[in-house]
């Protein structure tokens, strides 16, 4: 059965290029005559989207975005002011929803098309799949990516990909303006090993500031900086996106991607902004600016909430979207069990993406490999855990699950999917204490910042010191007891013992600084049918937090009660 379902769905993935022959283009629209004077210029930032194609509900928030209705919304803006640029920092496909996922990843550039996207830069998991991949989404896409720090081995702008540019120069009435894009530098180190090719990821501050300066000479009269890059906290701001804004110069706007955060302020000179991930938030920016090299008079930014019912969805957008729907739709409808609880991907100290503590998605996903696969332990990263596993119990029309009232929270096999969008192998291979230890030290080395390595464990409870060095953090293990408590055997942390793993293979390959061991490890089946099936067996699960991550020290995450 588990075979049977993915070889289904591989077969719909092999009919986008039918359905693609069909999806009408929408061609650029020219610039506005020029003018003398003032020109109010709009940007809209939308950022790190991962084909969020269809609303996100955010529980006590309510639902926003979706394509089709933030097509709407960017139209309503752009009639306001046609002087308007459409800007995503990447990550704008990649990690996505089964809607895009499933057909590799087409939607969600297709639907960028229509939603007027102008450019947009290129985030780590925009080459999940490899180079030849995004040579694909590059072709197909109407806007331009932008990768100014893009290099190949030689130390040239890179060529592996055709179409990516370091910057585009737009004209408006009587001025010209640049944006510049760049990726984040570790990126090659958050998606699977290889998955870069031969390009090489330089210096951010450096390309950016170089390409700046040249078209400076070039009677460029505004300078837009697009980065993969976010920040970690707010209070005070820190993070790449901060550290990148305070190391170039010359700049009017930058804007930031890849953390969920919203935040805005001026840092020298440049207004610095970022939004909330998969359409939560987008930027309604203005900038005055006057011609004939005048500069830029003034900036402000306005942070929008697209709540989804407030507007009519784009018919053409939603029309682009029916074929793959009718496709997928018999299938992630299907539900696979249920839970008593809600299962959100939100980790027991409210951080959204789960990267701070132990989660319940976390303990139910560990739980399903080490079950299924009979290890001693299971290990996966919180960023591969994308989403809530229970259904939304705001209902969204379009999405996989069916509308409810809870008790039981339904769980769908769009949804799993949803969780766990990147196909990866489940992997078991056999460690000793001290190795087990590499991965558990491995797992909070970020800590206190919230990291997509955060590990999510199963079997076992450990305790790790926050104000430890990174490496020397993890102080003991418990088992797991059968009724899960953290009151089983010590385990044994050395090289004199030894264990069975289960992790996945991005995580065996090395993916997110994890010890290689992929030479010496078993594959196994996907993961997402891996979880399926376990919730299917069960029935009902109703999963809790047990303690199994216990963080001491003065800056520990604080536990909700």
């Amino acid at each position: 059965m588990r075979h049977n379902t993915r070889r289904v769905l591989v077969a719909l993935a092999a009919t986008t290029a039918l359905i693609l022959s069909t999806v009408p283009m929408v061609g650029a629209e020219p610039p506005n005559p020029p003018q003398r004077g003032v020109t109010e210029l709009q940007i809209l930032q939308y950022s790190d989207w991962h084909g969020q194609l269809d609303p996100i509900s955010i529980f006590g928030e309510g639902t926003f975005g979706g394509a089709a209705q933030l097509s709407t919304y960017f139209k309503q803006d752009e009639a306001n002011n046609p002087n308007t640029l459409i800007i995503t920092g990447g990550d704008d496909f990649g990690a996505s929803p089964p809607l895009s996922s499933f057909f590799n990843e087409a939607p969600a550039v297709l639907a960028q098309n229509l939603m007027g996207t102008d450019v947009s830069a290129l985030g780590n998991h925009n080459f999940d799949k490899g180079v030849s991949h995004l040579q694909e989404m590059v072709d197909l896409a109407q806007y331009t990516y932008l990768g100014a720090n893009l290099f190949d081995e030689d130390g040239n702008l890179q060529t592996d990909v055709d179409g990516i540019e370091p910057y585009k120069i737009f004209h408006f009435p009587g001025i010209k303006v640049a944006v510049i894009g760049v990726t984040n530098e570790e990126a090659p180190t958050l998606v699977f090993p290889g998955s870069f090719g031969n390009i090489v990821i330089g210096d951010a501050a450096e390309a950016a500031q170089t390409t700046r300066d040249d078209l400076a000479r070039k009677g460029v009269d505004v300078f837009i900086l697009v980065a993969h890059k976010g920040l970690r906290t707010t209070n005070p701001p820190t993070g790449e996106l901060i550290d990148l804004a305070n190391s170039v110069q010359g700049f009017d706007l930058i804007l930031g991607d890849h953390t969920d955060v919203q935040y805005s302020d001026t840092i020298n000179g440049a207004l610095v902004v970022e939004n909330r991930s998969k359409g939560r938030t987008y930027s309604r920016i203005s900038l005055t600016v006057k011609a004939g090299r005048g500069g830029v008079l003034t900036k402000s930014v306005e942070f929008i909430d697209p709540v989804s019912a407030d507007v009519t969805p784009d018919p053409a957008v939603e029309a682009l979207l029916q074929p793959f729907r009718d496709q997928l739709g018999p299938i992630l409808n299907t539900v696979v069990g249920d839970s008593t609880v809600a299962i959100p991907r939100a980790d027991a100290c409210g951080n959204s993406d789960g990267r701070l503590c132990e989660s319940l998605v976390g303990n139910v996903t560990t739980d399903a490999l080490r079950v299924t696969y009979d290890t001693d332990f299971a290990i996966t990263n919180s960023g591969g855990l994308r989403a809530s596993l229970t259904c939304p119990t705001s209902d969204v029309a379009t999405d996989f699950c069916p509308p409810f009232t809870p008790p039981p929270y339904p769980i769908t096999q769009g949804q799993v999917l949803t969780v766990l969008p990147f196909g990866n192998v489940v992997a078991t291979v056999a460690v000793d204490g001290a190795e087990l230890k590499l991965f558990l030290e491995n797992g909070v080395s970020s800590m206190p910042g919230a990291n997509g390595r955060f590990a999510q464990v199963s079997g076992l409870c450990f305790t790790y010191d926050i104000d430890a060095s990174p490496g020397s953090r993890v102080t003991g293990a418990v088992r797991q007891a059968a009724d899960g408590t953290c009151t089983g055997d010590v385990v044994d942390l050395s090289a004199a013992s030894s264990y069975t793993l289960a992790i996945n293979d991005f995580m065996a390959s090395g993916g997110d600084g994890y010890p290689v061991v992929i030479d010496r490890a078993t594959t196994r089946e996907f993961m997402d049918q891996v979880l399926a099936v376990h919730i299917e067996v069960a029935g009902t699960i109703s999963p809790s937090i047990e303690g199994r991550i216990t963080c001491v020290g003065a800056t520990c995450p604080v536990v909700n009660p």
